[in-house]
């Protein structure tokens, strides 16, 4: 059975939760103390791990209401479940009629009942002007039997006839009917035997024909019950997780091994232990007994195999960096030690003194493997409530991969993380509000405040940011009037045949000379190929020795724009990429994009200024005006679009190609070594 929606009501922060669609892998995003957890609480309480039990209303029902309103009926919980061909196939073996159900409903109330329904379930077949027509055919007969019959039993057979006449007569409760029909048939049958009195072979066919109509009627009610049964063993567990229990790092087989023998009381570590051992293939009865045996050797093969599987396990979960994981053993006792291989000193820690993150990443693993591969959980709905909650960002958004690659269950979960969103799932996402007075409620589609929205728009940001700039290959350049000018050039050179920008390389835009080394770490740290260019000014040379010092990228990876320009005395000594273009060009855009604010002013550019754009901040500041780059590099994109050889000189073009043609040459041998960022 697979659950495809649920409703919460009557429940703690929860008066009418509202229709919740679940799928494979489901998120409840919501703010703190929105009724996240109770919602969960609630779903866990149709079918929990231990035994089903009636709700408690002092703890459990809303309190801000008046507490006689709770009644043992009371609606808690109401889900819809699918059935697979082999669950439809049984259903349909106990209940014919149920042929065309393919979906059931199961419900809860406050007491201690479970009520099944099954859609589209039709109603009995029963041909009601059939069952008159047979009644026309019995009736007469009997009366005209007791016409025949002594006077001292002719009251009697008249009135068993009448009885039969009027309990035949179909009522919208069929099973009700049965009951009173068989009963009705039974007497008349008495009747006619105190008459001695016999039917036709037709007329007695008639009435056999009622009574196994009646009694398949009356079955049916027992097979209502035998398929309702039949669903309540197939629903499946729901195991609600808040808390993960700690595995220790230091372990007594011989203890634990006393305890399970002399079948003592396990505690919470021993059941953990277990966990270990079977998600690592080790037995400790085994590992004690070859120690009593003096067999050292063989209990150490076991220790290294059982360590190099779950390294192999925990390296492909664990991103952040790969970890090596080994058991000790030292006489009763097991350690678990990890370190970082890669690391300068390989040092074995044990695992009660790694990061919390770890820790829980390392229990989570083991207690979800264990238990969901032939464990309590393999069949079972897990909700998990705030999972990764000590996991660092991007560990978290390997925790999501954890849950969709290697996770059979359904999960439901609750979070208020942006990395805990599935932003290539949206569909999975469901938002939880919480109101004074309609108290908590869920919608399919994101809605909600700017508190309850923030972690999903948060996570669509950060996915946007990472999707529109950012590719394989990357060309970091400083801002976004550099994206707008080279892009747009770009365009134009490739449909006119000229040298554009490899395809493969995208423009990434640092968001400022000050960003680009952020920005270059995040692309390296994502293995990414980077190529920078930087206008060649005073700032712009440390910048690279720094990325360079930093081992963020090689020198070779880094342009200048002055690079774009013919060597020898024309060369400038610096350079923006509005340089690029021809400075009178670029002048007349500055003075059409500013023509309002300009129309009684004089512009006075000082020609002793190297860059074009620091010539139009002094100027502009002269006249009393501010000036913005991006009102002329708009005015750009629009010009290069309907008339490029009105912005573009000849001169110019050369110095763009040749720009193009430097980055394409620098991306080929990156390419070619397969190289990593720094190279």
């Amino acid at each position: 059975m697979r659950l495809e929606s649920f409703r919460v009501t009557n429940f703690r922060s929860v008066n009418d939760s509202g229709e919740i669609k679940v799928s494979q892998l489901t998120a409840l995003l919501g703010r703190n103390e929105s009724g996240k957890s109770n919602l969960l609480r609630a779903l866990e309480s149709l079918s929990p791990a231990d035994e089903f039990e009636a709700l408690k209303p002092i703890k459990d029902f809303p309190r801000h209401r008046r507490l006689e309103e709770c009644k043992d009926d009371t609606r808690v919980l109401f889900t819809r479940w699918s059935l697979d061909k082999e669950e439809q196939a049984e259903l349909v073996e106990i209940l014919p009629r149920a042929v065309d159900v393919q979906y059931v409903t199961v419900s809860r109330r406050y007491d201690k009942i479970r009520l099944v329904g099954f859609e589209g379930l039709p109603a009995q077949a029963l041909d009601e002007a059939e069952v008159r027509s047979r009644i026309r055919k019995v009736v007469p007969a009997v009366k005209a039997a007791a016409d025949k019959a002594a006077e001292s039993i002719k009251a009697q057979l008249m009135a068993a006839a009448d009885e039969f006449e009027a309990s035949m007569r179909i009522v919208p409760d069929r099973p009700k009917w049965a009951q009173g029909a068989i009963v009705a048939m039974e007497k008349l049958r008495k009747a006619l035997a105190a008459a001695d009195a016999e039917l036709t072979k037709k007329q007695e066919q008639v009435l056999v024909e009622l009574e196994e109509l009646a009694l398949d009627v009356a079955n049916d009610k027992d097979a209502q019950a035998k398929a309702q049964k039949l669903v309540l063993e197939k629903l499946p567990t729901f195991i609600y997780v808040d808390e993960y229990p700690e595995l220790l790092g230091h372990q007594n087989v011989a203890e634990y091994v006393a305890r399970k023998t002399q079948n003592q009381q396990l505690t919470a570590s021993d059941h953990s232990f277990e966990k270990l051992c079977k998600v690592a293939g080790l037995k400790p009865q085994q590992l004690q007994d070859l120690l009593a045996n003096n067999e050292h050797e063989i209990r150490n093969q076991l220790a290294n195999r059982a360590g190099s599987l779950v390294t192999a396990e925990i390296r492909r979960l664990w991103k952040d960096r790969p970890l090596k994981v080994r058991f000790n053993l030292d006489a009763h006792h097991l350690d678990t030690l990890v370190s970082d291989p890669n690391a300068v000193y390989d040092v074995e820690v044990n695992l009660g003194e790694r990061s919390r993150g770890f820790q829980w990443f390392f229990s989570f693993y083991i207690a979800f493997s264990a238990d969901t591969k032939g464990g309590v959980a393999q069949d079972a709905i897990l909700l998990l409530d705030e999972p990764g909650l000590y996991l660092h960002a991007r560990s978290q958004t390997d925790l999501l991969s954890h849950f969709d690659k290697d996770f059979n269950n359904q999960i439901v979960y609750t979070t208020h993380s942006p990395f805990m969103v599935p932003t290539d799932k949206l569909d999975a996402v469901r938002t939880v509000s919480i109101g004074e007075t309609v108290g908590t409620t869920v919608t399919n589609d994101p809605t909600g405040d700017s508190r309850t929205l923030f972690p999903l728009q948060a996570a669509l940001g950060y996915h946007i940011a990472q999707s529109l700039f950012v590719g394989s290959n990357n060309f970091v350049v400083e801002g976004v009037t550099d994206f707008w000018i080279l892009s747009s050039v770009s365009a134009h050179f490739g449909a006119t045949g000229r040298t554009a920008l490899d395809d493969a390389l995208t423009i990434t835009p640092a968001g400022g000379a000050q960003k680009v080394n952020y920005m270059v770490a995040l692309l390296t740290a994502e293995e990414q190929r980077v190529l920078v260019l930087l206008d060649d000014e005073k700032g712009a040379r440390s910048t690279r020795d720094e990325l360079v010092k930093n081992k963020l990228i090689g020198e070779n990876n880094v342009l200048f724009v002055t690079e774009a320009f013919e060597g020898g005395d024309a060369a400038p000594r610096e350079a923006d990429v509005e340089d690029l273009l021809d400075s009178d060009v670029y002048e007349a855009l500055v003075r059409e994009a500013y023509a309002p604010e300009l129309a009684d002013k004089a512009l006075t550019l000082n020609p002793e200024v190297p860059r074009i754009v620091k010539r139009m901040e002094l100027s502009f500041e002269a006249a009393g005006l501010k000036y913005n780059k991006t009102r002329a590099a708009r005015l750009f994109l629009t010009k290069m679009a309907f008339d490029p050889a009105a912005v573009l000189t000849s001169e110019s073009a050369d110095r763009f190609e040749k720009l193009f043609g430097l980055a394409n040459e620098r991306l080929k041998k990156l390419i070619v070594k397969n190289a990593r960022p720094f190279s």
